[in-house]
């Protein structure tokens, strides 16, 4: 997985205006993965899923097509980091069904969770401890940009998302741990719904190629799901990147 550029959406729906960009036969994931090599598992965050059911998605894609997974709210938003080593563990296991074509875990934490170092120690050290797949996460408080929380990343090994919209300025570059990028990019100027244009996505392959390289590997993901924008940003930044091979759809 190392120095390359992943380009996925949040979900492997396939709109029906967009069903040229994939493939033609199978399952939706099958379809999205004929022209994708990444996706992000959200549906994760809102209810937990049998190993089985994972192991069925992952035996639908290719063997270079990789999984990134958020962790539930109940982790992240109703415990908040807190006492939730049970909950953890069971979806470590659930997820552990997607065998190698798990690519990574994605952690977003809630906007009003304010950084609380002895509960973010605790809480990475758990999931760094059962967990060897590459971590990112996503703070949106002000508090986790503060210079302070620096260290806390390389010491998880831990990637600092990349978002769009920002909610804070500093939320825009990516950082912590080097070996991951980690972009995620949710419409704008209306968040979930609007596409980005041809200038924006010139600018996101341009930051996507500065960080991938030698053992560095870039993600984008895009969440504008809810007009079915992504799929057609993520194929047209495919175009723009010539070192990220854009399937044909063919299977």
């Amino acid at each position: 997985m190392h120095g390359r550029i992943r380009v996925g959406c949040a979900g492997w729906s396939v709109p029906a205006s967009h069903r040229a960009l994939c493939g033609a036969e199978g399952s939706h994931l099958a379809r999205y993965a004929a022209r994708f090599d990444a996706v992000e598992i959200n549906s994760s965050f809102y209810r937990p899923h049998a190993t089985a059911t994972y192991a069925r998605w992952a035996a639908q894609v290719p063997a270079d097509f990789r999984f990134s997974v958020k962790l539930p709210k109940a982790i992240t938003h109703e415990a908040r980091l807190r006492g939730c080593g049970p909950a953890l563990t069971r979806f470590l296991d659930e997820v552990a069904g997607l065998g190698r074509r798990l690519g990574g875990v994605l952690v977003q934490l809630p906007p009003s969770l304010v950084f609380d170092a002895r509960v973010a120690d605790t809480f990475f050290a758990m999931l760094r401890r059962r967990c060897s797949a590459w971590i990112a996460c996503e703070p949106r408080h002000a508090s986790w940009f503060a210079p302070r929380v620096a260290p806390l990343w390389p010491r998880y090994d831990v990637a600092r998302v990349a978002a769009d919209p920002a909610g804070v300025p500093e939320a825009a570059e990516p950082g912590g741990a080097g070996r991951w990028t980690y972009f995620r990019w949710h419409g704008s100027p209306r968040m979930y719904y609007d596409a980005y244009d041809d200038a924006r996505l010139r600018t996101l392959a341009q930051a996507l190629r500065a960080r991938s390289g030698p053992r560095r590997t870039a993600w984008c993901i895009f969440d504008n799901t809810a007009a079915g924008h992504a799929l057609a940003d993520a194929a047209r930044l495919q175009v723009l990147l010539p070192t990220v091979p854009a399937r044909d759809g063919s299977g």
